[in-house]
């Protein structure tokens, strides 16, 4: 155990995935989930945020060009994680997955937030969630969190922020 625990204002900065076709990645980050291109380095690598910051996803081919996903049993990433801003910001991500033809794995309520699962072109794991205010956590008559896993009410958050023609 460590002496003190970790900085409080310390995050995980930018996630780098290995991608069998950056084309089909970008196609994916940038076209269905609407991350923006900050820099490209060839036809090898790519670097992809939200807002203007230097990079949150980073994407290459270095190791991986034409590969296969890990298979089941092996160990690697389980899933990255995009934290959107509000419920409405995340039922719109959701609308653009599911315009694009892609897939859910799951949608859980946890308590503290609520989590659309899916995969990406590679296969890779992508959770797609939003925090609610820490003040509706819930917790234990100790304090302690009590997060759960519980299924998501699907066509209530799509409705959340809907505009005409995204009702589903």
């Amino acid at each position: 155990m460590s002496e003190r625990p970790i900085h409080p204002a310390v995050s995980i900065g930018h996630v780098h995935l290995k991608v069998a076709d950056l084309e089909r990645a970008l196609g994916f980050y940038c076209g269905v989930l609407g991350f923006e291109l900050t820099q490209r380095f060839g036809r090898g690598a790519a670097f992809l945020a939200a807002g203007g910051y230097h990079h949150h996803l980073g994407l290459n081919t270095w190791e991986s060009a034409g590969g296969s996903p890990p298979p089941p049993g092996a160990t690697g990433l389980f899933h990255l994680a995009v934290l959107y801003p509000t419920r409405a910001e995340l039922a719109d991500a959701v609308r653009r997955v599911l315009r694009a033809g892609i897939p859910l794995d799951g949608a859980s309520d946890h308590g503290v937030s609520e989590a659309i699962y899916l995969r990406d072109p590679d296969e890779n794991g992508v959770e797609l969630y939003w925090d609610r205010p820490r003040e509706l956590w819930p917790r234990t008559g100790d304090g302690e969190l009590a997060m759960f896993t519980r299924p998501l009410d699907l066509p209530a958050l799509l409705r959340e922020g809907a505009g005409p023609g995204d009702e589903r």
